[in-house]
């Protein structure tokens, strides 16, 4: 009986149970029959029953909990290649050609955290993808090298490869790569569009709460580019950002001489959105977004300090401020709104369209 009872417990093998209850019944030994039928209950019924309503697979709970997206799976199908990206990778400094949709992936993945939600993201690939088509139909003034459509940089759209993301991301490459392709593929074809043109699809981080006219950062003015409420930006690290800047650096930066005491200039004009439309310093007059860049600061919307011989700057938000706020985007989505609510929202009077009736005026797949 020992021996059944070994047999049992260290096999636990269907075969192996049945052989020894057929012998059981052949040999009518009812008492030990029922002592391996109680077994296989004890050592093999029982145990299952405990744990079957946590085998659902701890791993996996313990991962989803550390992280949801860990456990993420695509489920859109591979589109169909359409037409071929020809980026200049510019620290290797060569030409490399990628499908539509991989060069998408590959900017959205490079423009928007992996961690914001699915519908984020599929907003964010329809603005990269409508940029590269108008990109192609009518090229900036950027130079390029010969045969190269856009480059990997911010003076168009980052890009990176999936080679390039499996050394960045390490060990959450496979959950952060299915996801914005998930994306992606979920929105496969889709631009935005104007009175039946691409639309210049201008995106940035973060807002101050609002974002602004076009016109108010560029000099042209797009109709779909307005300004409109972003309380969702709060939310984002970079909502606001506090610097120190020597009084000399100040003024070299911006080519002016502070007077004595403790003031510094007077702010003139504000933009739509609350930011800094003209600010005279020093005497010399100078846009919100001329102060911005000469002082590397994130943001048109700042407020200054003056202590001794040092300057203290506070700003809201982080970028331009014209066209979709990403962390606004990523709130929206959290609101439960989709990527359609989240486009038509920061694009004002825009439609979604299909990129194929405008792939002959831009060029066609190698």
């Amino acid at each position: 009986m020992l021996v059944l009872f070994h047999m049992l417990y260290y096999t636990r093998d269907k075969h192996a149970v049945n052989i020894i209850l057929e012998a059981c019944w052949n040999m009518n030994l009812k008492p030990i029959l029922a002592f391996v039928t109680v077994t296989i209950f004890l050592v093999l019924i029982l145990p299952a029953l405990l744990v079957l309503p946590f085998s659902g697979d701890d791993k996996e709970y313990v991962a989803q909990k550390d992280n949801p997206n860990k456990q993420y799976e695509p489920v859109i199908a591979v589109p169909e290649p359409s037409i071929d990206i020809a980026v200049f990778r510019y620290n290797a400094n060569k030409i490399e050609t990628v499908d539509l949709e991989d060069y998408v992936i590959g900017v959205v993945a490079s423009e928007m955290p992996a961690e914001f939600e699915e519908e984020a993201l599929k907003a964010q690939a329809l603005t990269a993808r409508t940029y590269i088509l108008r990109q192609l139909m009518y090229p900036s003034d950027i130079k390029l090298p010969e045969g190269a459509d856009v480059t990997d940089t911010v003076y168009h759209q980052v890009y990176r490869n999936y080679e390039d993301y499996k050394k960045l991301w390490g060990d959450d490459y496979e959950w952060k790569i299915a996801k914005v392709k998930q994306a992606v593929y979920a929105t496969s074809g889709e631009i935005l569009t104007y009175n039946d043109q691409p639309i210049t699809a201008s995106f940035f981080s973060t807002s101050n709460g609002y974002t602004v006219n076009s016109e108010d950062y560029w000099e042209n003015a797009f109709p779909y580019l307005r300004s409109v409420a972003s309380p969702w930006d709060v939310n984002s690290p970079r909502y606001t950002k506090t610097i120190t800047i020597s009084k000399s650096d100040f003024e070299k930066k911006l080519g002016v001489s502070l007077p004595s005491g403790d003031k510094i200039g007077s702010v003139v004009s504000r933009t739509s959105g609350d930011r800094i439309g003209e600010v005279i310093i020093g005497g010399k007059s100078f846009s919100g977004r001329e102060v911005r860049q000469k002082l590397e600061l994130h943001s048109t919307d700042f407020t200054w300090q003056r202590k001794g011989n040092e300057i203290t700057i506070t700003t809201k938000g982080y970028g331009h401020g014209v066209g979709m706020s990403q962390y606004g985007a990523n709130g929206m989505a959290l609101e439960g709104k989709t990527y359609q609510d989240i486009v038509n929202y920061y694009y004002q009077g825009v439609k979604i369209s299909s990129i194929d009736a405008y792939l002959p005026g831009a060029k066609k797949k190698k």
